[in-house]
C-alpha cells in the first residue's frame, strides 16, 4: 500500500521551523520525512496532536538530539506521511520551545550544517522567529481592517475590548518601560491580538503595545459570540483558560524585570515549600483554591522566576496544553497556606474539544506564546549573565 503523502516539497521553500510551527497548528498526527542528498539516510520526526513526540536519525542518534540535529539539514526534500503514532512523548518539551532551541543552537553554531557552506539568508533565526498562529477560521471574524508599516494597533495601558487575528503579516509586540520600549515577540498569520481577558471584562487594560511590520490585515473578532461561548464552559475550564492568559501576562512582566535587571525571585519564593519538581513525571491538575504558588525553572547553573499563581491559576499537568512549564521544565513552589482542588483532565478536555474552532485556536495560540516568552526569558536571562560576568 501506497505512503499517505498529504504534504511534502522542498527545505529552501520550507525549513523545519516553518514545518513544525505549520504542522503543529493543524494538529497533524504522522511522520515528517527530510531527506539531503549529502546523507544516505532519512530524519524522521514523529507527531502526535501537532507535538513532536520522537525523531530518529541514521546515525543511531533519538529523541530530542536528532531533532535538534535536523535543524542543520538546510537542503532538501520534506514530506509529511499521515499515520498511526504512539502518544508516548520521549521529547517533552513544547513545540515552540523545540524550535526556538533549534534555531538558537544553530545560530550559536553548535548544530552542524548539512549541505551548506554559508548561511542561507532565507533560514530562519532564533531571535527573528515569528511565532505564527493555526489556520485563520473566518467564521467568527465580522470585519476587517488594514495597518501600514510602523502604524500602532495596540497601545499598553490603553482600554480596549476587541480581539483581532492576524490574516496576513506581522505584527511585534512591546512593553513600555523607564528604559524606553523593548520588544518581546514578533508574531505573524493566524496569531491572535488581544487577551481572552478583554471580550470577558468591560475597562480590560492593554498589557502590551502591538505596532505594525509592513502591510498587515486584521480580521476582528465577533466579542458577543466568544462572550457566549465562554459562558457555556465549566467552570474549571474557564479557570484554565483565565489563569493561561494571567500567566502569560505575568510572564512579559518577568522579562521586563530581566531586561531592567530587578529580579527578586528570592524574595517570591522565600517562605515557600517545593510542590512540583522540575522534571517529574505527574499527571496531576489542580485549581489553587487559596494561598499562591510560583513557577521556577531551572536552566544550566541558575534558576529562573517565571511567574506567581494566585487563587483560581491552575498547577500541573495538562496534556492537550504543552506550554513548556511544570512539571518536565519547571519546578511549583507554594505557600504554606496553599489550598488546591484536583480536577479531572479528561472532563475539561471533553469540554474543550466541544469548543468551536476559533476558540480552540486562541487557546492554542496561547499556550504557544507562553511557551515562546518563556524561551525569550531564558535567552534574555542568559545574555544578561554574560553582561555581568565581563564586567
Amino acid at each position: 500500500m501506497s505512503e499517505n503523502i498529504l504534504l511534502s516539497g522542498n527545505l529552501s521553500f520550507l525549513k523545519l521551523a516553518d514545518l513544525l510551527q505549520l504542522l503543529g497548528s493543524g494538529g497533524s498526527t504522522g511522520i515528517l520525512r527530510i531527506k539531503t542528498k549529502h546523507l544516505p539516510y532519512p530524519g524522521l520526526v514523529h507527531l502526535y496532536n501537532g507535538n513532536p513526540v520522537n525523531a530518529s536519525t541514521g546515525d543511531a542518534m533519538g529523541g530530542i538530539d536528532a531533532l535538534f540535529s535536523l535543524f542543520g539539514w538546510t537542503e532538501g526534500q520534506f514530506e509529511f506521511i499521515d499515520t498511526n503514532v504512539s502518544a508516548t512523548n520521549f521529547i517533552k518539551k513544547s513545540r515552540m520551545e523545540i524550535i526556538l532551541e533549534g534555531l538558537r543552537l544553530l545560530d550559536d553554531g553548535h548544530t552542524k550544517r548539512i549541505g551548506q557552506t554559508s548561511i542561507p539568508k532565507n533560514i530562519p533565526s532564533f531571535k527573528e522567529n515569528v511565532l505564527k498562529g493555526p489556520l485563520v477560521d473566518y467564521m467568527y471574524i465580522v470585519d476587517e481592517e488594514d495597518f501600514h508599516d510602523n502604524q500602532k494597533i495596540v497601545s499598553e495601558g490603553k482600554y480596549g475590548n476587541w480581539m483581532w487575528v492576524i490574516m496576513s503579516g506581522i505584527v511585534d509586540v512591546f512593553k513600555e518601560t523607564p528604559e524606553g520600549s523593548f520588544k518581546i515577540i514578533s508574531i505573524g498569520e493566524g496569531a491572535f491580538i488581544g487577551s481572552i481577558a478583554a471580550f470577558l471584562m468591560k475597562g480590560a487594560v492593554r498589557n502590551a503595545s502591538i505596532i505594525a511590520r509592513g502591510e498587515v490585515q486584521l480580521g476582528v473578532l465577533d466579542s458577543q459570540r466568544l462572550s457566549v461561548e465562554f459562558a457555556t464552559m465549566s467552570d474549571d475550564l474557564k479557570d484554565v483558560i483565565i489563569s493561561l492568559d494571567k500567566r502569560l501576562r505575568r510572564i512579559d512582566e518577568s522579562i521586563v524585570d530581566i531586561y531592567l535587571k530587578r529580579e527578586k525571585k528570592e524574595e517570591l519564593i522565600k517562605g515557600k515549600k517545593l510542590f512540583i519538581k522540575q522534571g517529574e513525571d505527574k499527571k496531576d491538575l489542580f485549581i489553587i483554591t487559596n494561598g499562591e504558588a510560583s513557577v521556577v525553572c531551572q536552566t544550566n547553573s541558575e534558576e529562573l522566576y517565571i511567574s506567581n499563581l494566585f487563587e483560581r491559576d491552575f498547577i500541573g499537568y495538562i496534556p492537550f496544553l504543552n506550554i513548556g512549564h511544570e512539571p518536565y521544565n519547571a519546578s511549583v513552589y507554594t505557600s504554606e497556606n496553599i489550598k488546591i482542588k484536583p480536577i479531572d483532565v479528561n472532563v475539561i478536555y471533553k469540554d474543550y474539544e466541544r469548543l468551536s474552532l476559533t476558540f480552540k485556536n486562541m487557546i492554542k495560540h496561547l499556550s504557544a506564546s507562553i511557551s515562546t516568552t518563556t524561551m525569550i526569558a531564558y535567552s534574555l536571562r542568559a545574555e544578561t549573565s554574560k553582561t555581568k560576568g565581563k564586567k
